[in-house]
C-alpha cells in the first residue's frame, strides 16, 4: 500500500469515517477548550455521521464544498466550505470546517483540503478557536487575519479570520 494521500471531493459513503475524523480531531484540538462532556459523550460520533450524510445528500447544501484526505483507503482529513452563514457574515466564501488528524500535522494535507474547497486567494473567511494557535499559524500562512470580530460559541472564544483577494 502507498503512503501518498489523495485529496478529493467528498461522498456520501464517506460519511462515516468523516465523522470519526471529526470527533477524533476535536478531541485532538480541543481538550481544555470545549467541555469533556461534550467530546465524551457517546453519541458525538453518530450524530457527526448524520450531519455528514445531510451535508452530503440534501439539495439544501448543493452549493457546498467538501473534500476529504484518503491515506490507505482511511479519511485522515476533512474540509467543507460554502455561502456564508450568520448575521452580519462578510459576502465571501465561509470555511465551515477543516480538520486533520494529529498524525497527519505539517504532511501538507491542511493545504491540500484547504485548496480543495476554497480557490488560493480567493476573498473568503472562517471562525477559528482563540487560543488555537496551530491553526492560528496555519490560516496567516493562507493570508488570513483577524478582523476584530469575536464570539463564544459552545462555551469555545472564537476570532473571524478574513483573506482579502489581493
Amino acid at each position: 500500500m502507498g503512503t501518498d494521500v489523495v485529496v478529493r471531493p467528498a461522498r456520501p459513503d464517506d460519511a462515516e469515517q468523516m465523522a470519526r475524523v471529526h470527533v477524533q480531531s476535536w478531541r485532538e484540538t480541543y481538550r481544555g477548550l470545549m467541555r469533556d462532556a461534550v467530546l465524551e459523550d457517546p453519541s458525538l460520533v453518530a450524530r457527526q455521521e448524520r450531519f455528514w450524510v445531510a451535508a452530503l445528500t440534501d439539495p439544501q447544501y448543493s452549493r457546498n464544498q467538501a473534500a476529504v484526505g484518503v491515506r490507505d483507503g482511511r479519511v485522515v482529513g476533512i474540509s467543507m466550505s460554502g455561502d456564508p452563514l450568520g448575521e452580519g457574515a462578510p459576502e465571501s466564501a465561509q470555511l465551515y470546517l477543516l480538520y486533520v488528524l494529529a498524525d497527519e500535522y505539517g504532511s501538507g494535507l491542511g493545504t491540500a483540503l484547504l485548496d480543495a474547497v476554497l480557490p488560493p486567494g480567493d476573498d473568503a473567511w472562517l471562525w477559528v478557536a482563540d487560543p488555537n494557535p496551530r491553526a492560528q499559524r496555519f490560516y496567516a500562512k493562507h493570508g488570513f487575519a483577524p478582523d476584530g470580530t469575536t464570539r463564544v460559541e459552545d462555551g469555545v472564544p472564537e476570532l473571524r479570520l478574513r483573506r482579502v483577494a489581493s
